[in-house]
Parts: structure tokens; sequence; C-alpha cells
């Protein structure tokens, strides 16, 4: 201690020594009432020297710590004494390092010292500190030294003297907690960034434990010296959770942030300051937009949250953007373990939004929806209503598709939805296992023939899927439209029609899921396969049509209604006429078709053949007018040259301009003419009401009608 002695005013000199009155020094005086057990003349000592010192102007240096001194002299006799109030009051005063009264408390203290073997204290107090490792000890030697042997069975262990130690163990937490305090609200700013962490982190500590959760929130938003290590564990062992995630969440440790909150979701952990920690972890997964973090915490949240996590690992940032498909399936595979539902719908994403064309992902999604079906049809009245919904279809004739009517007239439910969703999908897609889904719907081929008749059409056959549509569903339009379209069951602009009114926009069928485009309807292959097909239905409608059995030549017979088979093979011949060869399907209708069925298709055909023999007629006519005017005009027509000529043996061809000009004109000759005297008029035909006819002049020696 840096101290100049007193100066003394009086002096004795001696025969041989010269002796010096020197005043009382404070520390002095303290020192013997300290001895004499004088604690409260002391306080009061101490209390009048440091009025003194501050009553000055100028402090002078060495009153001043002669006064810390004194102060932390008394404090520590307080504090053996268990006296910590007052303890506490002269440790303050006398500028104690808090680290050194820090040092007392093990459990609050942990490795913050660690870094700290040694400090600075004055000569005579460290000589009087308490001489043990904590302040547990302490308080036990005192209760020990004041109160045995008079308590049974030990003063240590027996019911009074424990519920004394626990006392002055909170009345020693109080007054470090006061200490620290004041410490850090008068003499934060001359600390090193070093003490101010540790007071900061035992401040926490004891906030913590005294469920102080206002003073710990404070402190937490003020500093950023708080040790995370040596706080965490209190954190968690008092549920100081939102102090925890307070802590991370400045420090930036998000995943710590998300574990925290994770165990809140389980119920693991409980914390009314935390209120909603699932949307609290979306929130951060989204802003983070950390692919790492949302693939491990998405798939976890599918378990929790399936619209909320899809949308999260469904975003640009997290599953799209450069993701490999590995790891698509990868994850995949962890969503389907964690929520099966989300993982359809991830699922789904990969395939109808980033257009995965693997056939194992197509099959899987495939079945997955046929299973979905078949678990609605397991129901009763599913089951029934879809059997009142085709028996209603076939009973009259329907000019829609029957998915169109199916959508129409069936109330909405889950089931609807499921059922529609899988023949969209049965149809866009192009990539999963036909044989698959065939093999799963053959045993219910009853009510969801068109679904089979899609999946035929997949495999190619084609009189399957026809027959299928024809005479167990009563599809006629569809039918027809698998005849024009490539052998869709429903063609690309009904798939996006029905998509659109059921809501299933995302099934209508990316590009990734569309065949490969066929040829051009205008083209020789498309319409061979047009026709082939069409002859095929109309087979189909005739071996299948009640009227290839014998018939009554009764006129009750002759007059009877026509049968639904009569109806769909008239129509598809009245609709497709110029697919069909008039010989070739009279001789292929059985004998006793009825006339009134062929009626409407040999009206277009007599009409269609007219129309040919017309147009015929009128393209020979100009040809034979083009033909004449250029003989008129001139014109020279030759054969190419020999080869031989091309050496120019022959003779050059001189044309006169001028002779060609006054030839053109000469007079026109009428279409139908084939000369100036010729006597052939040919009438190219009169359609009136809905009828055709030629009518045929008298054709000169020569001239033919084609």
């Amino acid at each position: 201690m840096a101290s100049t002695f007193p100066r003394s005013h009086v002096l004795i000199l001696g025969p041989n020594s010269v002796q010096s009155l020197l005043p009382v020094t404070p520390i002095s005086q303290a020192e013997t009432l300290l001895d004499d057990h004088r604690i409260e003349d002391v306080l009061q000592l101490a209390d009048q020297q440091r009025k003194k010192v501050q009553s000055k102007l100028v402090i002078d240096a060495s009153e001043a710590e002669e006064l810390a001194y004194v102060y932390q002299r008394v404090g520590f006799q307080c504090l053996l004494e268990t006296r910590f109030e007052d303890a506490g009051f002269c440790l303050f005063q006398g500028e104690l390092d808090p680290r050194i009264l820090i040092s007392y408390f093990p459990d609050l203290r942990g490795a913050l010292l660690d870094a700290h073997p040694t400090l600075d204290v004055f000569a005579g107090v460290a000589e009087c500190m308490p001489p043990y490792d904590s302040m547990d000890d302490l308080i036990v030697a005192n209760i020990v030294w004041n109160y045995s042997p008079f308590l049974a069975p030990t003063t240590r262990s027996a019911p009074p003297t424990a519920k004394l130690r626990r006392a002055l163990g909170i009345a020693a937490h109080d007054m470090l907690e006061e200490f620290l305090r004041k410490w850090r609200r008068v003499r934060s700013d001359s600390s090193t960034p070093a003490v101010r962490a540790i007071i900061d982190t035992v401040l926490a500590k004891l906030f913590a434990r005294g469920e102080k959760t206002t003073d710990l929130y404070a402190l937490l938003d003020e500093s950023d010296l708080v040790v995370l290590p040596e706080v965490e564990p209190v954190f968690r062992a008092t549920s100081q959770y939102s102090a925890l995630c307070k802590m991370y969440s400045k420090r930036g440790d998000d995943a710590a942030l998300l574990e925290t909150w994770s165990k809140l979701v389980e119920g693991e952990w409980t914390d009314p300051e935390i209120s909603d920690p699932l949307s609290d972890m979306f929130a951060l997964l989204t802003a983070r937009r950390d692919r790492a973090l949302t693939q491990q915490w998405g798939v976890w949240l599918a378990g929790k949250d399936t619209e909320r996590a899809l949308k999260l690992l469904t975003a640009h940032g997290s599953a799209k953007r450069g993701q490999k498909p590995e790891d698509e399936a990868a994850t995949l595979h962890q969503i389907r373990a964690v929520n099966p539902e989300a993982g359809v719908r991830f699922l789904e994403h990969l395939l109808l939004q980033k257009r995965r064309t693997d056939p194992a992902l197509h099959t899987e999604l495939v079945l997955t929806y046929i299973d979905e079906v078949l678990s609605f049809l397991a129901d009763d009245a599913t089951s029934k209503l879809w059997r009142a919904k085709a028996a209603s279809y076939a009973s009259s004739p329907n000019p829609t598709p029957f998915l169109t009517y199916f959508e129409a007239t069936t109330p909405a439910s889950p089931a609807k939805h499921a059922r529609l969703r899988t023949a969209l999908f049965l149809q866009t897609s192009a990539a999963y296992d036909a044989a698959a889904a065939q093999a799963r719907l053959a045993p219910h081929a009853s009510l969801l023939a068109p679904e089979l008749a899609i999946i035929a059409g997949k495999l190619g056959y084609a009189q399957e899927a026809l027959s299928l549509l024809a005479l167990t569903v009563h599809d006629h339009a569809s039918a027809a439209a698998f005849c024009t379209s490539h052998g869709a069951v429903v063609p690309p602009r009904a798939v996006a029609q029905l998509a659109e009114r059921a809501g299933l926009t995302a099934w209508a069928g990316p590009p990734a899921l569309v065949p490969t485009a066929s040829p051009t309807p205008d083209s020789p292959a498309e319409s061979a396969q047009t026709q082939r097909l069409l002859r095929l239905l109309l087979t189909i409608y005739t071996s299948g049509s009640p009227a290839t059995a014998p018939h009554s030549s009764s006129p009750a017979a002759a007059t009877a209604a026509p049968t639904a088979a009569e109806i769909a093979a008239a129509n598809l011949l009245a609709s497709h006429a110029p697919s069909f060869d008039a010989p070739a399907v009279l001789s292929t209708l059985p004998p006793r078709w009825p006339l009134r069925a062929l009626s409407p298709y040999l009206v277009r055909t007599l009409r269609t053949a007219a129309h040919t023999a017309h147009e015929r007629a009128l393209n020979l006519a100009v040809a034979d007018v083009a033909h004449a005017q250029l003989r008129a005009a001139g014109a020279l027509f030759e054969e190419a040259a020999d080869e031989g000529d091309e050496d120019g043996g022959g003779e050059e061809l001189m044309l006169d301009e001028k002779a060609a000009l006054a030839s053109s004109h000469a007079p026109t000759v009428e279409i139908g003419k084939t000369g100036a005297d010729a006597t052939a008029d040919v009438v190219v035909g009169s359609w009136m009401s809905g009828r055709s006819s030629i009518t045929n002049a008298p054709v000169s020696d020569g001239d033919t009608l084609r």
C-alpha cells in the first residue's frame, strides 16, 4: 500500500533518543477496534473518515487508500460473521475487486476466473480474508462455531441448522447481487471488458435463479458481454428459454435457436414468454434462406405443419435452386418417414412444378393416387354414389364425356377430388408404369372403367380402351375423341377445361409430362391411324349391338326405337363420314341394320361424293379454259431438250413479244367450253335445302365429265 508517514508536531528530545508524538491513523484505530471486536465502532470510524475525505476538493490518494483498506478489513470481518448486508456495503465502499467476492461462489463463478489466477489485495486484508473455498463452507463453519455442541446429531445436518444454512445462503447471494448491481451502475466504466463480462455473466445467473425475468431481459438487451457457455446451463435449469433464445439470436446462432424452439414445440420445454415457437421457426428459416438449415428443419416441420413446411421446402431459395435429384430423393424419403401426406405433397411438387421425369417417381405417385381412390371406394357411401353416377350416365345419351359429367354432378368431397386428380395425372403423365397401374385397378373395372381405359390407351391397347369406353362406360364422346387424338381418352384441351373446373390446374399437364408430339393431323400417318381407330370403334359398336341378332319383319320391329349402340354408331358414322369408305361400311354393317340409323351417314356421304365430283369438274373446266387461252396467246409447250441440243446444234427459237401482246386481247373463252366450236355446257352443281344435284348437259364428242 502506497502511503506517507503522518507528520508530527511534537518532538521529545532525550539524552539518547528523539521521540515524536504521532497522531493515531484510521488504520491503526480500526485494527485496535477490530481486535476488540468493536465492529460498530469501526463502521462509525470509517464513515467519519469517508465524509472527511469526500469533503475535500481534491481527494488525497493516500487517505483514499487508507479508507479502502479499513472498509475491506471490516467487510471481510463481517463476512466471517455472516453479516452479509454489512459485508456487502463495506466491501463496495472499499472498492474491492468484484472477482474476489465472486470467487467465494463456485456455483456462480464457473470457469470465469480461470484466466485470472491471481488478484491484487492489500497485504493486511489478504491475511484476514476468510480461508474457505466457498461461501457455503463459510456459512457451515460459522454455524458450527456458534451452535456446537448443542444440536444433535450434528450441527451441519440438524434440521434447524439446515434451514438456517439455506437462509444464510440466500442472504449471501442477495449480498453479491446488490454488490454487482452497484458496481455495474457506478464503476462499470472504469472496469476492463473482461471484468464487465464476469460481472454481467454472474448477474445473469443470479437473475435467472431468482426468477427476476424483467431484470434478466434488461441485462441481456443492454450487454453483449454475457458469456453464453456459462449461462446456457443455468438458463436451461431455470427454464429461462426466452432469455436463452435472446442470447442465441444476438449471437446469430440459428442452429441453437431452432433447436431450442423445437423442444418448446415438442413440449419438452415450456416458457410462457414464447407463445408460438413454431411460427418463430418458420419466420427464421424464411428470413435466412439457408439451404442446409431448411433441409434439416423443413423435414421436421413437415410433421408439425404440412402446409407451411412444404411452402418452405419448395421455396425458390431452398428447394429449387441448384438442388440435385439425389438430394431431392433423400428429402422425399425423409419427409415420407415423418409425414406420409407431406411426402405425397412434396412428390407432387417435384413432378408437377419442377417437372421431374423420373419414371420411378411418376409410378410412385400414380400408385399412391390409385391407393387413395381405392380407400375412398371402400366406403359404402362413396361406392354407391359412384355406381349411381355411372348408371345414370349410361342410361341416357349424353354428349359430354363421363369425367366432365362426373365433375359437374358429383358433390364436392375429398373422394371426388382424389378421383379427378388421379384421372388427370393418368392421362397427362407419360412416364409411369402403366402395367403396374392397370394391375392395381383391374379388380375394380366396373367402377373405374374410365381410368382403366386411359391406362389401356397408354399401353397401346386400343381395342380394350374403346370397348371400355363404348360398352362399359357408354362414353361415346370420349371414345370418338380417343380415335381422333392419338389414343387419348381425355384430349389436351379437355384436360385443361376439366382441370380448371375442378380446381386442379396443376394437374393439367406441364410439357415435361405430355408425351412426345405425334404427327400433325393432316399427315398421312395421322389420317391412317384415325381411320383405323374409327373403323375399330365402329366394329365394336356393331359387334356389341342387338341389331346383329335376327330381327322380326313385323311392323313393330320396323318401328322399334333405335338401341344405344345403333345411335352411337350412327352418330359416329355421321360425324366422321369422310373417314369411312361407303362400300366397306355397308359390307361391314349387319344385314338387318335399320336404315334410319344409316340415313345421316348416307346423306353426308352422298353430299361429299357430289361435292368431290363438282370440285373435279370445276378443276377440269378451269384447266381446259386455261389451256385454250394459252394456245390462243401463242404459247409453245415443249419438252426438255436432248443433251445433243445443248451444244447449239438446234435452231434458236425467236419469240415475238408484240404478237403475243396482240393476241392477249382475243375474246375470252367461257368456262365449260373447250374451244370456239365447243357445244358442251357443264353445270357445276346447285345446293338447295341441304341437297346436292348434278345436271349434265349434252357433251360433244371427245368431252367427258370427270
